[in-house]
């Protein structure tokens, strides 16, 4: 042999047995980053938790990538034709790699020709590799060629270890097809808005198009190179005679038509909701451990999170916000104070504060801007964005271009009107509609559970609630009289609207919202007692100092914990926990957590009924929710309470039918931006009118089984004859609006002086008296009616 010829052979041997030596070494993970064969059986691909309505519909999901997962044969043919005819012709052939294409590599190369040889398990083993180690494709020459080495040997492993169907399939479940979605279905549902099993030819060879270039060929970023590229792989899917050449013509013609609908968890249904469940779901995965000990990931181990919400109701709900919002700041903006800009000049302090919290004041803080430069920056004109009403249906379009100062943006952004509106079914606990603020695209605080503000009025149900338990009845004649507290020196001379005298009913003293009367109540019941029922009873979490003035609705109270307070009037006196899960599973379907209402019995099922009568008294021609009949044209069985606080600075409505109950709160983010009149700023203008579009809605659409004709369930050991006329006790001239409730402060007077008030009080209705008898008829022939026949207007 000749000596070339020798050294030919040694230097061929000698690099097929480094070569082979290195495959040795990289497949018993000696050196490199070789998965273990667990891992490869038992794949993990990142995949996002989904949150899942009551009927299935995905509401949102939360991810690093977004991922999702199907199984082969809810993949259609179409897709798994156009992958194979584009990516690896042989895919049912070989046995993970390709020879024919590896071996052409040096020929292609040779003639300037770049040709990939990957098949699409090799594809799949990088994918998996990147999943599972963090590994993504090298660009070192060197350190890619020991990384084409682990490929090779995860592909012979993965093609022993799966099936061609269960390899194509973790392939498309792995693959990224632009704007962050991975996985055929993700990408089915963002870009056309169908599960991947109804994908079209054309649909499908545009989505496979993508693999090539995410960006390059992504229909909605690049539509022409879209296009063309879908449509190679449309000749390339009839030239492997996957389809016939009029179906390919047929399909080429065709335009790529989108129907985007990327899930994003600014938008969408429930945004607020999907967050206040983000932490919270986050907690659960620190107190849950996997098979192995470790934590679950949210955003990586595809968790199912079921929950309790309706879609419809959401939409009807978040619909119902911002329609009556939208209304509502108009009226708020032409307030003099606030078109002015001089409700801001006591509060400066805050506008500082503020300032500082921006990510505009922080951005020149990091490039060592100084405080003058950063004032007059904050001073000065510049272009922006922010939110504006312009439609109540399409929340996109709520924004405005404008050129405003930054301190005069933030000012105008605080004067956006905040709402939270929750409903649920009280017998259940389950939570149907949850509507946390009216954008979260701009104001991410939640306002359904997060924040707690005074509740007002929608306090006094739990008063006379306790004044029932304590003998008390829906007749029990009270005094409209001024009242002290020497105690704790306050007095009450007054209600909120300017009335007072005489006797009312109890019925009719909630149904009117008067105060004198709820303080009469907790004198003679005990702020003490009354503290600890709400307390230790119904099981408020906030504090309830055991001071008259909460017979106002002083505390300050959730929306959340209100209606599950509330829950206790229509449900037969038990209170139940809301809840919006009703079970959790993992990626494999395993249910990991289910959940239970839970229930307290605190009230008995009269006493329960009892107050649901006095509280239909609330919507009734007298009371404070009267608009909910005349103007909104709800005539259904509804019972309720309105509440406003001082200086109107909250809003409520807090109201229940016998199939569902919720609750409105509206207000500014800041106690001292508040509407200065009582017309606009009670809860019967802020509130209520959310909850009667919202049921406007329900009963409009007969397949929610929503009945504007049930009625409330009357116990068996009650005499209904009972219930009947407590409108007969109501006395006037109390006004039919809930004129707001006030706190201790405001009432605060000199005893002596409401002394002088109470004697000038007697006298003048002494005169009325003796002048009524003065005029009265000897013998009238027709008895006075309590109430003229039409019931007046409200103010």
């Amino acid at each position: 042999m000749k000596k070339s010829v020798k050294i030919l052979w040694i230097t061929v041997l000698s690099i097929t047995g480094f070569f082979l030596l290195l495959i040795l070494l990289v497949n018993f993970r000696i050196i490199g980053s070789m998965p273990s064969m667990e891992t490869l059986e038992n794949p993990r691909a990142a995949l996002a938790s989904e949150v899942i309505a009551e009927d299935g519909t995905i509401l949102g999901k939360y991810y690093q990538v977004d991922r999702s997962s199907s199984d082969y044969n809810e993949i259609s043919k179409n897709v798994i034709n156009a992958l194979i005819a584009t990516e690896d012709v042989r895919f049912y052939e070989h046995s993970g790699i390709d020879p024919y294409a590896t071996i052409a590599i040096p020929f292609y190369l040779a003639v300037g020709k770049k040709r990939g040889s990957s098949t699409i398990t090799q594809q799949l083993a990088l994918n998996l590799q990147a999943d599972n180690t963090g590994t993504q494709r090298a660009s070192n020459i060197i350190k890619r060629g020991f990384q084409k080495m682990q490929e090779w040997l995860i592909a012979v492993r993965l093609e022993r270890n799966f099936t061609k169907q269960e390899i194509i399939t973790l392939y498309l479940n792995t693959v990224p097809f632009g704007d962050n979605v991975y996985g055929i279905e993700n990408g089915a549902r963002t870009f056309f808005s169908k599960d991947a099993g109804h994908l079209s030819i054309e649909e499908a060879a545009t989505l496979i198009a993508m693999l090539k270039g995410t960006n390059l060929y992504n229909p909605r970023r690049n539509p022409k190179a879209a296009l063309d590229r879908r449509n190679t792989v449309i000749e390339l899917m009839q030239k492997n005679d996957f389809i016939t050449e009029a179906e390919a013509n047929a399909a080429k013609s065709k335009p790529i038509v989108l129907r985007y609908n990327k899930i994003d968890h600014n938008k969408g249904l429930a945004p607020y909701f999907r967050e206040v469940l983000r932490d919270e779901l986050k907690d659960w995965c620190k107190n849950h451990k996997k098979a192995d000990g470790s934590e679950y990931n949210l955003y990586r181990d595809g968790l199912k999170i079921y929950t309790t919400i309706n879609p419809r109701m959401q939409l009807y709900a978040e619909e119902a916000v911002a329609h009556h919002l939208k209304d509502l700041q108009k009226v708020f903006t032409a307030q003099a104070n606030i078109k002015s800009g001089s409700v801001w000049k006591n509060w400066q302090s805050y506008v500082d504060r503020y300032m500082k919290e921006s990510d505009r004041y922080k951005a020149m803080k990091d490039e060592d801007a100084t405080d003058e430069q950063i004032k007059k920056a904050f001073n000065t004109p510049v272009k922006m964005k922010v939110f504006a009403w312009k439609s109540f249906t399409e929340p996109e379009l709520n924004e405005l271009d404008t050129i405003m100062t930054p301190i005069d943006s933030i000012k105008y952004m605080r004067a956006i009107l905040q709402a939270g509106f929750m409903a649920m079914d009280p017998e259940s606990g389950e939570v149907k509609a949850w509507v946390g603020g009216p954008d979260f695209r701009y104001f991410k605080n939640d306002h359904v559970s997060k924040t707690r503000r005074q509740v007002g009025s929608t306090f006094k149900p739990f008063l006379y609630c306790f004044a029932i338990m304590n003998g008390m009845s829906p007749n029990t004649m009270l005094p409209n009289e001024p009242i002290s507290f020497p105690k704790y020196n306050w007095t009450l001379s007054r209600n909120s609207e300017g009335s007072v005298g005489g006797s009312i009913s109890m019925a009719g003293a909630l149904a009117k919202s008067l105060n004198l009367v709820s303080a009469y109540l907790i004198k003679q019941l005990g702020p003490q007692a009354v503290a600890d029922f709400a307390k230790n009873k119904i099981g408020f979490s906030a504090d309830i100092p055991p001071y008259p003035s909460i017979c106002l609705g002083t505390p300050e109270i959730s929306l959340y914990e209100m209606l599950q307070a509330y829950t206790m009037f229509p449900a037969r006196g038990i209170i139940t926990k809301p809840i919006y899960i009703t079970r959790i599973e993992d990626r494999n379907g395993n249910i990991l957590q289910t959940t239970a209402p839970e229930k307290r019995e605190v009230i008995s099922e009269n006493e329960s009924y009892t107050m649901v009568k006095m509280m239909q008294g609330v919507t009734g021609p007298g009371g404070t929710s009267a608009r909910l009949r005349f103007r909104y044209g709800i005539q259904s069985e509804v019972a309720g309470k309105t509440g406003t606080t001082n200086d109107n600075t909250d809003g409520w409505f807090l109201g229940f039918t016998p199939q569902l109950l919720a609750g409105a709160w509206v207000g500014c983010e800041n106690n001292f931006l508040h509407f200065s009149t009582t017309t606009n700023g009670q809860g019967a203008n802020t509130g209520l009118p959310i909850w009667a579009y919202f049921f406007q809605k329900l009963y409009a659409d007969k397949t929610l089984k929503i009945d504007d004709k049930a009625t409330f369930a009357i116990p068996q050991s009650i005499n209904s004859e009972f219930y009947q006329n407590f409108e007969e006790n109501y006395k006037p001239p109390a006004e039919a609006d809930d004129q707001g409730n006030g706190d201790a402060s405001d009432y605060i007077m000199d005893v002596n002086e409401a002394e002088a008030e109470a004697d000038k009080a007697a006298r003048e209705r002494e005169k009325e008296k003796q002048k009524e008898n003065k005029d009265k008829p000897a013998a009238p022939t027709t008895p006075k009616a309590a109430y003229p026949a039409q019931p007046t207007k409200p103010q």
